[in-house]
């Protein structure tokens, strides 16, 4: 018996000890998410739990490596729940198409794709065997709320039954 995206999804959450609060807005104008056609485009989420950012500041300087990939699952964990709050289901998602990571970075730090590797294995796992997706990793000079990493995501989605 396969599990459902849904339970896979509910299972990374347990596993990181991630309890996202229970509707996700966003805070100015703009949306979390929007749906169109057959596609599904959210906006940059930060590793932000009911509140609190889980990693902050520059990687390499302020901020280790292993922080910055916790922030990262978390980041890509919370573009999941943001699809889920607007599709219904995780199983809804047929396929994630591309994933922006950006990292907050030290002038000397260049391992923004380690940083991302823990976005896309937590997207793999969910996914799998169909959770391969196009990437870019950027470092940056800041992002907002100084959160260490930021992930923007596209994703194909199947229609209602």
């Amino acid at each position: 018996m396969t599990s459902s995206r849904d339970m896979l999804f509910e299972q990374k959450l347990k596993e990181y000890e991630i309890d996202f609060e229970p509707e996700f807005r966003a805070g100015a104008n703009y949306e979390a998410a929007v749906e169109y056609e057959n596609e599904i485009y959210v906006s940059g989420q930060i590793p932000r739990v009911r509140g609190v950012i889980m990693a902050t500041g520059r990687v390499g300087q302020d901020t280790t490596l292993e922080q910055a990939r916790r922030g990262a699952r978390i980041s890509a964990l919370r573009a999941l729940a943001v699809m889920r709050q607007s599709l219904g289901s995780v199983d809804r998602i047929k396929k994630i198409l591309h994933v922006t990571v950006y990292v907050q970075s030290a002038a000397d730090f260049t391992q923004q794709s380690e940083v991302a590797d823990a976005a896309s294995e937590i997207l793999y796992s969910v996914f799998a065997p169909d959770g391969g997706h196009t990437r870019t990793s950027v470092g940056v000079y800041q992002l907002p709320k100084n959160a260490a990493v930021e992930i923007d995501m596209i994703a194909a989605i199947s229609g209602l039954d």
